[in-house]
């Protein structure tokens, strides 16, 4: 007998906020909002049927217990640990927030003195705090959350800034090249 075949195709999907060009992307920021509220749809309903009157205790305890130890079981934290703020993960953001920072030119090379300048290592910092931000999504505490935002946001903008400050002086000095 032969066994049926199963599917194994895969879908890739580009979560990336910014183009190539750097230009910003709504379809990937209103998806990945989206997502988010389904998420907390899902979780608050959930909530609600535990919760819910006229169910056996015994029936209830052992649903919950089961979700509960297998998430346990493959690593993950229990849901009472995970809303404590942890310095550790907000030094984490930080560091990778002034490393980003940094290098969109807003510290001085301490041997030139003329301030860093890397678009393309910059964008590699936002995109790993949103690779942070999104595996980490319903497991903040609300003040680590508002940090990865509030760093994610600001840091957007500014890489925004630099990459039309850079396109400009680029075109500027091409347009200086062309002239007799």
């Amino acid at each position: 007998m032969s066994e049926p075949k199963h599917d194994e195709s895969f879908k890739v999907v580009d979560r990336r906020l910014f183009t190539p060009e750097g230009e910003f992307r709504k379809d990937v920021a209103e998806q990945q909002d989206r997502e988010h509220e389904t998420a907390t749809s899902v979780t608050a309903t959930q909530s609600s049927r535990n919760a819910a009157p006229g169910k056996d205790a015994t029936a209830t305890a052992s649903s919950t217990a089961k979700p509960a130890a297998r998430d346990t079981a493959q690593g993950a934290q229990p849901a009472a640990s995970t809303a404590k703020r942890s310095p550790a993960f907000e030094n984490l953001v930080r560091s990778l927030g002034q490393n980003a920072a940094m290098l969109l030119g807003g510290y001085a090379d301490p041997r030139t003195g003329q301030p860093m300048l890397d678009l393309e290592g910059a964008r590699e910092m936002i995109d790993m705090l949103d690779a942070l931000r999104e595996k980490t999504m319903g497991n903040l505490a609300p003040e680590e959350d508002t940090l990865v935002l509030d760093v994610l946001g600001n840091l957007k903008l500014a890489f925004m800034e630099m990459t039309k400050a850079a396109t400009a002086a680029a075109m500027q000095q091409e347009k200086e090249k062309s002239r007799p």
